[in-house]
């Protein structure tokens, strides 16, 4: 993603324990992402790498192979390892856009983010508008009911957006159209959190409303009504986060 004159915004932060190679894999994977190893820049000599991280050669190699394999990295012989350019990085590895993620979302990440929304979430509301289920409805349902519950923290209004958002997309019965929203999850969570709408009462109802509009849309099975009320759900949680940003 390219720089953007506003600062990154800061993820959730994981507890979670990495082994030696993750460990690698996701610091010079920062390194790239953040652009402290710029496109074409050859990396660190191998010594230097071993003694940076202290691990093993054959670590070490396993790390640059699986970067080498997201397409980060280009490894010729008598040339060396270089930074691809962005084009070839693969986003919509869940494991990419997780490092992207807690890098920080800065103003291109977001505006790139909403614009994959709108090319694929009215999709899944017309498609699920055609095939839901009584169980799908269920679901979308229990996650609305969440999201207008009074006092509900920051986290857990984002995780019933998250879970609708979910719901939608099972309910599109197309396995393609849900494997790519899936890779996105661990970003719209992210997102979700920058300008919560629980910090105002009125603005949770009115959030939690136009996200209900899009389920009974679905119920009624009008799938252009429904893909618009997507559009207009997408638009106003961008556009809220941004006006916050430049506020």
């Amino acid at each position: 993603m390219s720089a953007s004159n506003d600062a990154p915004v800061g993820p959730l932060r994981s507890t979670q324990v990495l082994s030696t190679h993750e460990q690698i894999v996701r610091a010079l994977a920062q390194d790239i992402l953040t652009g402290r190893l710029a496109p074409g820049e050859k990396l660190p000599l191998e010594a230097d790498l071993l003694d940076r991280f202290g691990v093993s050669r054959t670590a070490l190699r396993e790390g640059l192979k699986t970067l080498a394999a997201k397409g980060f990295l280009s490894v010729k012989t008598r040339v060396g390892t270089r930074v691809t350019d962005p084009v070839h990085w693969n986003y919509f590895d869940r494991e990419v856009l997780t490092w992207q993620v807690s890098g920080g979302m800065d103003a291109d990440f977001r505006r790139q983010l909403a614009e994959v929304r709108r090319a694929l979430e009215p999709a899944a509301a017309a498609l699920a508008a055609q095939r839901r289920t009584t169980e799908d409805l269920v679901a979308m349902r229990h996650a609305v009911q969440k999201m207008q519950v009074k006092a509900l923290s920051e986290h857990d209004f984002a995780l019933a957006d998250l879970a609708l958002h979910v719901a939608i997309g099972a309910a599109s019965q197309n396995p393609m159209m849900r494997s790519l929203a899936s890779v996105i999850e661990t970003a719209l969570l992210e997102v979700f959190t920058l300008s919560p709408p629980t910090r105002d009462l009125r603005l949770q109802a009115d959030t939690a409303a136009a996200h209900e509009r899009i389920v009974d849309l679905i119920e009624r099975q009008d799938g252009p009504g429904a893909a618009e009320a997507m559009l207009f759900v997408i638009d106003a949680g961008y556009e809220r986060v941004e006006a916050e940003r430049r506020g």
